[in-house]
């Protein structure tokens, strides 16, 4: 094998390892590490390989030098933006403020110009109200004349008017001493037909008392004679009830109260026990069923006391 053959292998090597490092630097690597171990070669390899790395190192600070400058370009295009970015805030504070000046510019301008409008509104507004004012004026003037010679021919009416009422009055003093003679004659005709009322009323109080002592007398003999009644139906039931009881020697100097109930023909229509001896009694209420009428009054008031008997009955034993 010839020389030139011999080192055609290791510098193709060389070369690839030359362009490794290359792109491994394209994309960012940190190149402060040592350089990873190549194969050892021949003595003529060997030396290639130190030239290259010398290449290789100085490559290698290019592209630091290149990243540092670039590094350094995007530093000065930030400040650029951020200084950029400033003056184009201080320009929109600048306008704004200039679109603030001139927008209360506007406002000042419309201000004039209303406070200028109003002041010729207002002068428009004094000569109308001076113009009133004139003519309010004359209408013064007017109406005063106007009173004036109402107050004379009001003063001639009120004297006229005062005529008037002096005859009126003279004429009213007359009425109201008619009216007053007037009145004393009806006071005096009402009172004497009070008193003749009073008179007749007393008349008929008497009356009535008259009358109401007539009716309590009647209404006491009446009430006599509606008992008397009450009283003799009483010792007719009574008697009927005898008939009827049958009496037993046991029954003597008994007795039985027994509740009875009659309608206004005499119909029985209850009777109920209310003490005494239990034979009797017994005895008693069967002579009421047997019997089933008692005898009654057909006068109401008589009736109205009879409706309701509590009759004691004492059989007699002969």
């Amino acid at each position: 094998m010839s020389v030139k053959s011999q080192f055609t292998m290791p510098l193709i090597v060389s070369a690839v390892i030359h362009i490794g490092v290359i792109v491994v630097l394209a994309v960012g690597v940190d190149f402060s590490e040592q350089p990873l171990p190549t194969p050892k070669a021949s003595a003529p390899a060997l030396k290639a390989v130190v030239i290259d790395q010398a290449k290789v190192a100085k490559r290698v600070e290019e592209l630091k030098q290149q990243k540092r400058n670039k590094e350094q370009k995007e530093k000065d295009r930030q400040a650029e933006l951020e200084r950029k970015a400033r003056e184009a805030k201080k320009a929109r504070e600048r306008e704004q403020a200039q679109i603030k000046k001139l927008e209360q510019e506007r406002k000042r301008k419309e201000q004039e110009t209303k406070k200028a409008a109003d002041a010729a509104k207002a002068a428009q507004l004094k000569q109308k109200k001076e113009k009133e004012k004139a003519a309010k004026a004359e209408a013064a003037r007017k109406k005063k004349e106007q009173e004036r010679a109402a107050a004379e021919r009001a003063a001639q009416k009120a004297a006229d008017k005062r005529k008037a009422e002096e005859a009126a009055a003279q004429k009213a003093a007359e009425e109201r001493k008619r009216k007053e003679d007037e009145r004393k004659r009806k006071e005096a005709a009402e009172a004497k037909r009070k008193a003749e009322q009073r008179a007749r009323e007393e008349q008929e109080r008497q009356m009535q008392e008259a009358l109401a002592a007539e009716q309590v007398a009647l209404s006491a003999t009446r009430n006599k004679q509606v008992i008397s009644e009450v009283q003799r139906y009483t010792a007719m039931i009574s008697a009927t009830i005898s008939r009827n009881v049958l009496k037993a020697e046991s029954m003597r100097g008994k007795s039985c109260q027994v509740l009875i109930r009659l309608a206004p023909d005499g119909f029985v229509v209850s009777s109920r026990v209310q003490s005494g001896d239990q034979a009797v009694c017994r005895a008693t209420l069967a002579a009421i069923q047997k019997v089933q009428r008692l005898p009654v009054s057909k006068e109401p008031d008589v009736y109205a006391k009879m409706k309701e008997i509590n009759l004691t009955y004492r059989p007699e034993i002969d």
